[in-house]
């Protein structure tokens, strides 16, 4: 039906409805229709040439229905037509709320009927049905028309199908939910920085490891651990354009036992410009994201640290043996020293005696010279110590080592560690194993002496401290201690102060003098120490001699 073909009551009273809707357009009207309408019809100020007007609206896109004060429809435009598939033939005479659907609560009727019944304009969204049954979503703009004298007269409804933008609002909250769970699911640690460091993206293991800190932000730490690393920023490279990848850093947490480890990458990720001058294409760079991934492999590094302590464990029992031999050998060409000496003093003196003692001087110097021989096999079969370069160690570190592979025989025998590292040391330049092995040594003999103190309460400690030019280290243990005489014999290579002297060629103290005077330093029995034992050494900050 065209507007022409409209019945002239109908035709009057849409005009009229509409020419006192456009004089005077109640609060909350869209300010856009009434601008439109106006332009329509001329000048502002001159009033509309009704067919003018009546054709705007019949042609506008929008769906646009006149009502009476009871909701009874007077006017319904062509877009109403399209968008209902009610012809207009259908719906003049009836209420609107043919287009209800039981889809929309009460409330929302209640509320909506309050509002234009207070002469206020109700804006809203209704869930509609068309004539063929099927559903839309309607937003839905209802606005009171008043007549002169102020009094409520008609109802002007515009309203357009918003079902697809609700479609894709639900899509693109489901692909949200979607992404959150995959983030969530993770076992990675994901979090989205603006370009400021501000988290504005995260998941399920960032807010566990922000528990595990005590509300201290994860960013912050891993920037401070990555930055240390890497020398540099490293968020501010990466927001650079300069991304990282698998940084190992570690995370001291308060209850954990030792260190967690990451493995964190950074990546630049630029967004678009959300603004409107973007619309037909970028005219500006977007804001720049840094996206940080971080893989907990503390149980991968404990493996490899576990690995490691093994192969030390054999290094260092491979070391023991080796010394072991050269202790014993040495001893034995100590003791084969001291005949041969008596040998060679008796030879001199009869040599310079009678002549017929000629014969039992040649067999001295027989003697003699198959000691000697001896002697020099001894001196060739001593084992040569592996040479090693120089490298700059950490005491701590090393000492830490030794405790954890002496682990099972601290928990076998009962004895408390007393663990005291200065907070800050120094490295040294030093040959790392033979350190190592020194202190394995001096904590066996600690063990031992413990061990064979019966003493229900056996307690081993260890204190590092820093010096001027170096670092010092105390071995303290409560066993039966070192007699005064003896301070001095242990650092005899074949002197053994146990009882239990069974497969045991020294106690190590020789070789352990050994290396701490090639490492420029000292070592010495405590002798004020009155409750066990008290080993003191000191490393100095020179490299040791090759």
């Amino acid at each position: 039906m065209s507007v022409r073909e409209a019945p002239e009551p109908v035709q009057h009273a849409a005009m009229n409805a509409l020419g006192l809707f456009l004089a005077s357009p109640p609060d909350g009207t869209p300010p856009e229709v009434v601008e439109a309408l106006v332009r329509m019809g001329g000048n502002a100020a001159d009033p509309l040439p009704p067919l003018l007007f009546f054709e705007a609206v019949e042609q506008s896109p929008i769906a646009i229905s006149i009502t009476d004060a009871k909701a009874i429809i007077l006017y319904a435009n062509r877009a109403f037509e399209q968008l209902t598939g009610y012809g207009r033939e259908e719906v003049l005479g009836q209420n609107e709320a043919i287009l209800s659907n039981n889809a929309t609560p009460n409330r929302v009727y209640e509320q909506l009927w309050r509002t234009i019944q207070d002469k206020q304009t109700w804006t809203g969204t209704l869930v509609n049905r068309t004539k063929q049954g099927g559903d839309y979503l309607a937003e839905l703009s209802i606005s009171p028309v008043l007549d002169r004298d102020g009094d409520l007269k008609y109802f002007l409804g515009m309203h357009r199908d918003v079902t697809k933008v609700h479609e894709l609002e639900g899509a693109l909250r489901q692909q949200k939910a979607r992404i959150e769970t995959v983030l969530d699911a993770a076992p990675v640690l994901v979090v989205l920085l603006d370009s400021a460091g501000r988290v504005i993206l995260d998941n399920q293991e960032y807010k566990r490891l922000l528990d595990d800190l005590k509300g201290q932000e994860p960013v912050d730490v891993l920037r401070a651990a990555i930055s240390e690393q890497l020398g540099i920023d490293a968020f501010a490279a990466c927001l650079d354009g300069r991304g990282f990848k698998n940084i190992e850093v570690s995370i001291d947490i308060r209850g954990h036992q030792g260190p967690r480890w990451f493995a964190c990458s950074g990546t630049p990720v630029d967004e678009a410009d959300p603004t409107a001058r973007s619309y037909f294409g970028p005219v500006v760079a977007g804001e720049r994201r840094l996206l940080l991934l971080a893989n907990d492999i503390t149980g991968r590094r404990r493996e490899i640290e576990r690995a490691h302590l093994e192969n030390l464990r054999a290094r260092l029992a491979e070391q023991q043996l080796m010394h072991g031999m050269r202790e014993a050998l040495a001893a034995a060409i100590y003791q084969i020293q001291v005949p041969l000496n008596v040998i060679n003093a008796a030879s001199g003196m009869l040599r310079g005696g009678a002549g017929n003692v000629e014969t039992l001087a040649g067999m001295l110097d027989q003697i003699s010279e198959s000691g000697a021989k001896a002697l020099a096999t001894l001196t060739a079969a001593l084992p040569e110590e592996p040479r090693e370069a120089g490298v700059m160690v950490n005491v701590n570190a090393l000492l830490r080592q030794v405790l954890e592979l002496e682990t099972n025989r601290l928990l076998a025998d009962g004895i408390v560690v007393d663990w005291r590292p200065a907070h800050v040391l120094p490295e040294l330049p030093a040959h790392k194993n033979q350190l190592r092995s020194m202190f394995k040594h001096l904590i066996d003999n600690a063990i031992q002496a413990m061990r064979e103190s019966g003493r229900p309460n056996r307690e081993l400690c260890l204190t590092t401290r820093a010096l001027d030019n170096g670092v010092e280290v105390e071995i303290q243990d409560n066993g039966p201690g070192i007699p005064a005489d003896d301070r001095y014999r242990v650092f005899e290579p074949f002197h053994i102060g146990w009882r239990n002297r069974r497969g045991r060629a020294g106690m190590g103290l020789a070789l352990a003098q050994e290396i701490v005077n090639a490492h420029g330093g000292s070592i010495e029995v405590d002798p004020d120490f009155a409750d066990g034992c008290l080993i003191r050494l000191s490393l100095t900050a020179v490299f040791p001699d090759d």
